[in-house]
């Protein structure tokens, strides 16, 4: 039987891959960058899907740090924007972060209710791809995807993924990510410069995220997965093979 990889984008496309594949939830500006950021910095992470559920699981932790926006606003309450440089610029890394985003982060969320759920982003894209070539056989890539739109960024990583598990066999599903591997998996991360997340974000004044972006590329050694509405990391990825019937099973890589 062929490995498969499929590209997709937004939440409510992960309804189709929850049985028998690999998922990983993709969005560079800026959720899944920022729950990778905080993990890696020895944070805990809890992406939520609403305002409501964020305040919810607030109120389940001691001293939660509330992060993100809703339309490229901070919510009343919240500590800090959806942003990875200010997060890492902080020292308390002992206060577990909820993290609210338009999209990103309900991509997350529906993402773990799958047999297999990663988090990726520019920093761990690699490691991801070569993890997922030694013990899955069906790969959707999905990024999250705003107003209607699949956005360039995460067409980028998602083919640079993509483009890797091609190079170790798997074939691509459908026609649309041929298309999307053939145009995103060579170009260079300042590709999608000009677009509107990176119009957004200098117009805006936050040049420190799209920065720590285009600096921080395959500079993490680790595997991220969602687990019971967390963000765990994992550098040693322990191996976990989808069986047929779409169950997970464990063991030492």
């Amino acid at each position: 039987m062929h490995k498969t990889v499929v590209i997709d984008s937004f939440p409510e496309s992960l309804a189709r891959y929850q049985k028998g594949y690999a998922i990983v939830a993709i969005d560079i500006v800026r959720a899944t960058t920022t729950a990778i950021t905080a993990v890696a910095s020895g944070r805990r992470c809890f992406p939520v899907p609403t305002l409501e559920a964020a305040l919810e699981v607030a109120g389940g932790l001691d001293n939660p740090l509330l992060v993100g926006e809703q339309r490229g606003v901070m919510p009343a309450g919240f500590h800090l924007n959806n942003s990875p440089s200010e997060l890492l610029a902080r020292t308390d890394v002992q206060r577990p972060v909820v993290l609210l985003s338009s999209s990103g982060t309900r991509l997350c969320h529906e993402a773990s209710k799958c047999a297999l759920a990663l988090v990726a982003c520019l920093r761990n894209y690699r490691f991801t791809a070569d993890y997922l070539a030694s013990h899955t056989d069906n790969v959707a890539i999905v990024g999250a995807g705003s107003r209607g739109e699949f956005r360039e960024e995460d067409q980028l990583c998602c083919a640079w993924i993509a483009g890797l598990l091609s190079n170790a066999g798997f074939l691509p599903a459908d026609r649309r990510t041929v298309e999307i591997v053939n145009e995103w998996s060579k170009k260079p991360v300042e590709a999608w410069l000009e677009n509107k997340s990176a119009v957004y974000l200098r117009r805006t004044g936050q040049l420190a995220d799209l920065n720590f972006i285009l600096e921080h590329v395959n500079d993490l050694e680790a595997l991220f997965m969602l687990n019971n509405g967390e963000v765990i990391m994992n550098s040693e990825a322990p191996g976990v093979r989808l069986h047929e019937d779409g169950a997970k099973g464990m063991y030492d890589a």
